[in-house]
C-alpha cells in the first residue's frame, strides 16, 4: 500500500514538473514585442525609489529614470505597460507599496478615457508579469473581457497551448529567464520618423459624450486615497503627446483640472508646454508624433525632473554612496544601449 502511494505521489510530482516546464516554454517571451516584459522586470529592481510612474505607453516612452538620476539625483522607476487601464495602475500601485514606500507617484491620465475592459492581448501584457498576490487577483477580475476566464490566468498553459506548433528559438532560450528589455521601466526608441504637417493639423473625431467614465474616476479616487494612506504624494500628468494616435480633448482636460483642484493634487498637462520643453516633432518622435523617441523623452525627463525637485521636494540622493553606485551602473547601461541602438540605425 505504501509503495503504491509513493508511486502515485512520484507520478503526480513528475506530471507537475512536466506541465511546469511546458508552461514555461509556451508562455510568450515578448522579445519582438517587448512591452509585455515590462511589468515583470520591476521585481529585480524594487526598493529605494522616491518616485514611481504608473500608466500606459506615455510613461514608459516619455520618462527616463537614468536621466532623472543623472541630472537631479532622483531615484525612480516606471511601472508602465501597453494600454495600462486605470484599475490596473491602481492594483500595480497597491502591490508596489508592499515592496517600497516612494515619496511620490506620477500617474499619466490618458487611460481615464477607458471605463471598461478593452483587450485580452493588452491585459496579458500587464497581468501576466505580476507576481501572484491579492492585487493580481483583483486586477485580473477587474480587467477580464467577456471572452476571458480566470482559470486561464491561473494556468496559462490552457490559454497558450496552441503555441506548441509555432515555437521559436527564443521560447527555448528564454523559457526560465531573459535579459531585461527596459532600463528601470523605460523602453528606449532611437528611431526618427517626423510628424508631418498634415498629421499635425488633424483634429480628433467628435465624441457623443466627453464625460470621463465613472469607473475610471472611481479608481483614480481609490488611487488618491491609497497614496494618502501610504504617506505618498499623487501627481497627475498628461505626457506631451496629443496627436492623431492619442487625442486629448479639452473637455477631458477640464474634468482632470477640476478633480485635481477639488482634492489638492498637482496636475501637469505637458501638451501646451512642448515648446518650453523643447520638443521638436521633426526629430523627437519615432512614429510620426504618437510617441516620443529617446531624444524627446530626455527633454521631457529633464523638464519634469526639475519640477519634481523644485515643486515637490524630491531629494537629490547622489551623495548616498551605495545608491549612487547602483545608479552609476544603470546610467552606464542606458548610455551604452543608446549608443548601440544609434549605431544600428546608421547601418
Amino acid at each position: 500500500m505504501k509503495k503504491r502511494i509513493l508511486i502515485a505521489v512520484c507520478a503526480l510530482l513528475a506530471m507537475a514538473i512536466l506541465l511546469g516546464l511546458l508552461q514555461a516554454l509556451l508562455m510568450p517571451k515578448y522579445r519582438t514585442n517587448p512591452e509585455g516584459a515590462l511589468i515583470g522586470e520591476y521585481y529585480a529592481e524594487s526598493g529605494g525609489h522616491d518616485v514611481i510612474f504608473v500608466g500606459d505607453c506615455e510613461v514608459y516612452e516619455s520618462f527616463i529614470p537614468a536621466v532623472l538620476w543623472k541630472e537631479y539625483g532622483i531615484s525612480s522607476y516606471v511601472r508602465g505597460s501597453a494600454q495600462q487601464l486605470v484599475w490596473q495602475s491602481y492594483y500595480l500601485l497597491e502591490e508596489t507599496f508592499r515592496y517600497e514606500k516612494p515619496r511620490a507617484v506620477v500617474f499619466n491620465v490618458l487611460s481615464l478615457k477607458y471605463g471598461t475592459p478593452q483587450s485580452e492581448a493588452f491585459n496579458r501584457m500587464t497581468l501576466d508579469g505580476m507576481k501572484w498576490s491579492t492585487s493580481k487577483v483583483s486586477a485580473i477580475l477587474a480587467s477580464m473581457t467577456e471572452e476571458e476566464s480566470f482559470v486561464e490566468y491561473v494556468f496559462p498553459l490552457l490559454r497558450f497551448h496552441s503555441r506548441i506548433t509555432s515555437l521559436t528559438a527564443d521560447d527555448f532560450r528564454y523559457a526560465f529567464s531573459a535579459p531585461a528589455v527596459s532600463l528601470c521601466g523605460y523602453l528606449m526608441q532611437t528611431g526618427v520618423k517626423p510628424m508631418s504637417e498634415e498629421l499635425a493639423s488633424l483634429e480628433g473625431p467628435r465624441l457623443s459624450d466627453y464625460t470621463l467614465p465613472k469607473t475610471a474616476m472611481d479608481y483614480l479616487e481609490k488611487m488618491r486615497v491609497l497614496c494618502e494612506e501610504n504617506g505618498c504624494e499623487l501627481i497627475l500628468v498628461k505626457s506631451p503627446t496629443n496627436s492623431w494616435g492619442y487625442w486629448w480633448y479639452d473637455q477631458w482636460e477640464e474634468q482632470i483640472v477640476e478633480y485635481a483642484a477639488n482634492h489638492g493634487l498637482t496636475y501637469y498637462n505637458l501638451i501646451p508646454l512642448c515648446e518650453e520643453i523643447g520638443i521638436d516633432w521633426s526629430k523627437d518622435t519615432y512614429d510620426e508624433g504618437v510617441h516620443l523617441n529617446v531624444y524627446g523623452a530626455e527633454k521631457t525627463s529633464r523638464y519634469f525632473g526639475k519640477l519634481l525637485t523644485e515643486q515637490h521636494g524630491i531629494l537629490d540622493r547622489r551623495n548616498e554612496s551605495a545608491l549612487a553606485s547602483r545608479w552609476t551602473e544603470r546610467v552606464t547601461a542606458y548610455e551604452t544601449q543608446k549608443k548601440i541602438m544609434e549605431e544600428g540605425n546608421e547601418r
